[in-house]
C-alpha cells in the first residue's frame, strides 16, 4: 500500500458521508478487541467519557474538536487522532457546518501482544491530533468499508502496522515490560470475559491464576491498561450497547448485562461513552440519518 493519502481514497470517503446532514452513528461488525464506527455530528456530541481501550480515527469532513489532557484540541479532514485508554475527552462538531468522521476502538491487549516478542510497552503519543498520510492509509484501510467484517489476516497485519505508526509518534522511548505475568492475566481476562454478566470476587480470580488480588491488579494493569474491574464493566457495557444497537429495549439489556437496573446502566453507559443510552440507541436507529450512512457505505 503507498504510503501517500491519496486523493481519490479520501474522495471516496467524502463520498460515503455525503447526503442530508443529520446526528447518526453506523457501527461495524466486530473483531474481537476491535470495534469500528462511522459518525457524523453537529454541535457537542460528546459528553466527558474515557474508554478502556485506543480511540483511533480519521476525520473525513468539517472540523473535529475536543478537550483532552486539559486541553482544546482540533482535527481537520485528513488528520489522524490518537487518544489512550483511559484518558477523559469529550467530542463534537467545531463549526456549524458539522462534522463526519471514522474511528476504531483497539484493545491494548492486541498491541503488546505485538510487541510482547520485543519486550517493550505500549508507545504513548502526546499529541492526539496527528498529520500522518501514511497512518492515515493504515487506518482507512479498515475504516472505509464498515459493512464488512474485518478478516484475520488482515488484522495481523494492521496491528502490526498500526503499533509502528504509533511508535514513530512516541515522545519517549517505550519502557521495556519487564516481568509480566502473561498466562495469569491473560487467564484473568478470559474468566471475566466469560462471566461478564454476573459480579466476580476476587477469590475466583485468585483461584484461577494463582496470584494474589494485589499482585493481579498490579499485572492486569501492566497487561491491559486498565484494572480488572474496569475491564469486566466495559465487556458489560459493549453487551448493551451491541444490544441495544440490535433493537433490544433498555430495561430488559440493563437486566441481561449484570446491571441493577436501568438508571445503573445509564450511568455507567454515560460515563464510558458521553451519553445515555437512549441517546446511543437514536443516533443507531435515527431512520434517515442511518438509512443515508449504509446506502453511502454500499457506493
Amino acid at each position: 500500500m503507498s504510503q501517500d493519502l491519496h486523493p481519490q481514497v479520501f474522495e471516496g470517503l467524502e463520498r460515503l458521508c455525503t447526503g442530508p446532514f443529520g446526528n447518526g452513528i453506523l457501527t461495524a461488525p466486530a473483531f474481537p478487541g476491535i470495534e469500528r464506527i462511522g459518525a457524523q455530528f453537529s454541535g457537542n456530541a460528546f459528553e466527558p467519557h474515557r474508554h478502556d481501550t485506543y480511540a483511533l480515527g480519521v476525520t473525513v469532513k468539517g472540523v473535529q474538536t475536543f478537550r483532552y489532557r486539559g486541553e482544546r484540541r482540533f482535527s481537520l479532514p485528513g488528520q489522524v487522532i490518537v487518544l489512550h485508554p483511559d484518558e477523559e475527552h469529550d467530542g463534537g462538531a467545531g463549526t456549524e457546518d458539522g462534522l463526519q468522521y471514522r474511528m476504531l476502538y483497539l484493545e491494548p491487549a492486541l498491541l503488546l501482544e505485538c510487541l510482547e516478542a520485543e519486550g517493550l510497552g505500549l508507545p504513548f503519543v502526546d499529541e492526539p491530533v496527528i498529520g500522518d498520510p501514511a497512518l492515515a492509509v493504515v487506518l482507512l484501510a479498515a475504516l472505509s468499508e464498515l459493512d464488512r467484517e474485518l478478516d484475520e489476516l488482515f488484522v495481523d497485519d494492521f496491528v502490526s502496522r498500526v503499533t509502528g505508526g504509533l511508535s514513530r509518534h512516541a515522545r519517549l522511548p517505550r519502557r521495556p515490560l519487564g516481568a509480566i505475568a502473561w498466562r495469569q492475566t491473560q487467564a484473568a481476562r478470559d474468566y471475566l470475559e466469560a462471566h461478564a454478566t454476573r459480579p466476580v470476587h476476587s477469590g475466583e480470580l485468585e483461584a484461577v491464576t494463582g496470584l494474589d488480588r494485589f499482585a493481579l491488579s498490579r499485572h492486569f494493569r501492566a497487561a491491559f491498561a486498565t484494572s480488572p474491574h474496569r475491564y469486566l464493566l466495559m465487556r458489560r457495557l459493549q453487551q448493551a450497547r451491541a444490544m441495544i444497537g440490535a433493537g433490544e429495549g433498555i430495561s430488559d439489556t440493563a437486566a441481561a448485562t449484570g446491571f441493577a437496573d436501568q438508571s445503573h446502566l445509564n450511568r455507567h453507559f454515560k460515563k464510558a461513552y458521553g451519553m445515555t443510552p437512549g441517546q446511543w440507541s437514536a443516533l443507531v436507529h435515527g431512520n434517515r440519518t442511518s438509512q443515508a450512512l449504509r446506502k453511502q457505505v454500499s457506493l
